[in-house]
């Protein structure tokens, strides 16, 4: 016997525990702790694209698709409302809009949300309502009218962004600056031999630069709050390949703060930032789901002191691109890192990254070009 899934509309806002706007990190998160109403999560997507959108398939009622930049929560459809595997009950300012008893219909929606204009579908700012299961409109819809248009059954219901235009969202835009999105990174601009500048949601906060050598884990706590995870480094066999005495690494540990997809490396002597690391949380991937999306971007020289925009390389480009960018010629070795390797049984289309190092930082893609992490040191 299934619980009914209780879940209330709320136009351009979200469904349930669902808010439009909500990062991919942290719904998925969301989803650990809700499985026994959602047992089976399919994620889709492209696996040679970082940038197209995910779509989270929740059997049988939801389909979340997030943006392909921001990985964001853009619209939620719900199907198959009469399910009852599990079933559910979508409510409407406490009024019960469908149910396993109550069937949502054409005459039922214009009750409860008034006129609006015509179409194949019912919309209305930040939802829609839909009488074909598939939303593929009316190329598949019998010509031949109903006797009574009022009552329609609703198959879909589709609840997504308002658009400030009155204009339906296009899919593959990204959300716009919402409340969920408080205190959450922005962008990340990282500079070589510096640091890392973080500006943080809503837009206009002051922004918190972390320096290597410098900021101290008393700053990180101070600036970014406690990390999700502290833990104490042990894995040294990067040492093997520095061309100079191997440094001492004793006692040395790192704040992962994956709320925000970085990490920071502390000198267990002088508890000083010796190196930052960010994730650009790419599906299919070892890392994947482990941290948010960090977007990052690498700031070169300005042309001149009047220079107000240096160019930069973002984290959903080519590394090819980006290798040309840090040093302009010929890319330098590689090595390569399977990080299943530690992993008996496990298997992802993506298992093996190369790893390109440079003065002062290295980058990790996979084998498509994909950049999955940039640290600095």
């Amino acid at each position: 016997m299934f619980s009914t899934l209780e879940m209330d509309l709320r136009p351009g806002s979200g469904l349930g525990m669902f808010v439009i706007g909500t990062s991919l990190w942290t719904v998925l998160d969301i989803l650990r702790g809700a499985q026994h109403f959602f047992p089976q999560v399919d994620l889709k997507y492209d696996p040679d694209s970082p940038t197209t959108p995910i779509i989270l398939h929740l059997r049988p009622h939801l389909d979340l698709l997030f943006t392909g930049y921001q990985q964001r929560l853009h619209t939620i459809s719900v199907r198959k409302l009469r399910d009852p595997h599990p079933p559910l009950a979508m409510a409407y300012k406490k009024a019960i809009l469908s149910s396993s008893e109550e069937v949502l219909r054409r005459v039922g929606v214009s009750r409860m949300f008034g006129p609006t204009y015509p179409g194949d579908d019912l919309r209305y700012p930040g939802v829609s309502f839909s009488f074909e299961e598939d939303g593929r409109g009316e190329t598949l819809k019998n010509p031949v009218s109903l006797p009574d248009d009022r009552q329609q059954e609703v198959k879909r219901v589709i609840i997504s962004q308002k658009s400030l235009d009155g204009e339906q969202r296009d899919a593959l835009d990204e959300v716009t600056e919402c409340p969920v999105m408080a205190g959450e990174l922005s962008q990340a601009i990282l500079k070589i031999h510096e640091g890392v500048t973080l500006y943080f949601y809503p837009t206009g906060s002051e922004p918190i630069q972390i320096l290597l050598g410098s900021s101290t884990a008393q700053d990180l706590m101070c600036d970014l709050g406690p990390p999700v995870r502290t833990h104490y480094k042990e894995d040294d066999r990067m040492t093997i390949h520095m061309s100079g005495p191997e440094a001492d690494t004793d006692g040395d540990y790192f704040y992962n703060y994956q709320q925000h997809g970085i990490d920071f490396l502390i000198s267990g002597s002088t508890h000083t930032v010796k190196k930052i690391v960010v994730h650009s949380n790419v599906p299919g991937t070892p890392l994947f789901q482990r941290y948010k999306r960090c977007p990052w971007e690498i700031q070169g020289r300005p042309e001149d002191d009047e220079d107000e925009s240096p160019p930069r390389k973002r984290f959903y480009e080519r590394v090819e691109e980006i290798q040309h960018f840090i040093a302009p010629g010929e890319a330098p070795p590689s090595m390569i890192l399977n990080r299943t390797d530690d992993e008996d049984g496990l298997r992802l289309p993506s298992s093996t990254t190369r790893l390109f190092g440079y003065d002062g930082i290295i980058l990790e893609a996979t084998e498509s070009g994909q950049a999955v992490t940039v640290m600095l040191f």
